[in-house]
């Protein structure tokens, strides 16, 4: 039962809620959607791969106008419904129910209140016990909405939308500094792009063999029948444990002891060495946070001279050119040899360092603006929680 404010009702959605069911065959272009479990509405083109339902026969698909609702009857999980907001009208397949809501609710904060627990716990206890847990429209109307009154539900709606729309420029301000980092690597780490920082227009890049830079080490794995080994405090990483493309993502979760270090081929790489993954998930760079041994699917590069993070983007960047040079073939690694005997071009250490501020600058601007979608996200997420159950109340 639902603890509520005393002005606030619980309702069945079959009161709220109208089934619609409008055929597509009238032979009008409509744009076709699909309902995505995080997105909600989304272009069928997008949610499935090019040419898999776009010569199909549309006039059984269902039109849903502007502000009505859809929901994939065959999944329970929370974001299968959708609110249909960049059409006028759409059209989405005949498996999918289409509802809209009638004046006593606001339809964005009943979009709202379908993004919450309880919106997936009546979900759940509607489809339990039915046919392959299916949300039939009959399930979906039994299901039960606490409500305050329509003034309080679009205050809220307006809250929370709000909340979207800071969310959404700080996304696209994300996306435009993702941008801009890439083309400021493509320049600036291109002797020949004819972008040099101030006082570097004339300086030289020399090619200079990999062997020059470092000593090399291997990796292995300790005996996993052996449960001691694996209770250490040594972290020791697959690669797996690296993101793509994110140079300084480590994510260890395993940690073995010494005595798994001195009876295996893993070796401890002390902080700051280069980790290259040269077979399974070939490609994945990193810089060790802290010492640390890898699996055999690693050759690491220890004892690095110049500017640690130019000297690995200058990696990134040639491992990227040997691995694009090999598409469209199934390449299963990069052989150790390959890796010792590459050539990077490098300029001078003051060079290297500039280059290497430029874009760790963008690093961090991109970190900032990362923490605070986070930061509104959880925001959001706990306004929510508040207004959307009656803990916390506006002025409407």
């Amino acid at each position: 039962p639902y603890v509520i404010p005393d002005d606030w009702h619980v309702v069945k959605l079959g009161t709220i809620c109208v089934r619609t069911s409008r055929p597509n065959r009238d032979g009008k272009e409509r744009p076709a959607y699909s309902i995505n479990n995080k997105k909600g509405f989304i272009p069928q083109n997008e949610q499935f791969e090019e040419g898999s339902y776009q010569d199909l026969d549309k006039t059984a698909y269902k039109i849903v106008k502007k502000g009505e609702f859809a929901y994939n009857p065959a999944r329970v999980n929370v974001g299968s419904i959708g609110r249909l907001r960049d059409e006028a009208e759409a059209i989405v397949s005949s498996l999918y129910v289409c509802v809209s809501v009638n004046s006593a609710v606001d339809g964005e904060y009943f979009d709202a209140w379908t993004k919450t627990d309880d919106f997936y716990k009546e979900t759940v206890r509607n489809t339990e016990g039915s046919v392959r847990e299916y949300l039939f429209y009959e399930n979906f109307a039994n299901m039960r909405m606490p409500i305050p009154p329509l003034a309080e539900q679009q205050k809220i709606a307006e809250i929370l939308a709000t909340c979207d729309r800071v969310i959404e420029l700080k996304q696209k301000l994300l996306e435009e500094k993702r941008r801009q980092k890439q083309w400021l690597m493509q320049k600036l780490l291109d002797p020949s792009s004819g972008v040099r920082l101030p006082g570097f227009e004339r300086s030289e890049w020399i090619e200079t063999p990999l062997s020059d830079l470092c000593e090399f080490v291997g990796g292995g794995t300790p005996d996993t029948s052996n449960d001691e080994y694996w209770h250490g405090t040594i972290p020791w990483i697959s690669s797996a444990d690296l993101q793509e493309g994110n140079i300084r993502c480590i994510n260890a979760t395993r940690y073995i002891t010494e005595e798994a270090v001195n009876n295996s081929a893993t070796k401890i790489c002390p902080e700051n060495s280069i980790l290259i993954v040269s077979r399974v998930g070939v490609g994945k760079i990193a810089i060790a946070p802290t010492a640390l041994c890898t699996s055999q699917d690693f050759i690491n590069l220890v004892d690095v001279k110049g500017n640690l993070y130019f000297v690995t983007l200058q990696l990134q960047r040639e491992i990227q050119r040997i691995l694009s040079m090999s598409q469209g073939t199934s390449i299963k690694g990069i052989a150790s040899k390959e890796i010792k005997a590459m050539v990077i071009e490098l300029p001078t250490r003051d060079e290297q360092d500039t280059i290497a501020n430029v874009l760790e600058c963008s690093d961090r601007e991109i970190t900032l603006i990362e923490t605070e979608i986070e930061a509104w996200q959880q925001k959001k997420k706990a306004l929510m929680q508040l207004l959307l159950t009656g803990l916390a109340r506006v002025n409407a």
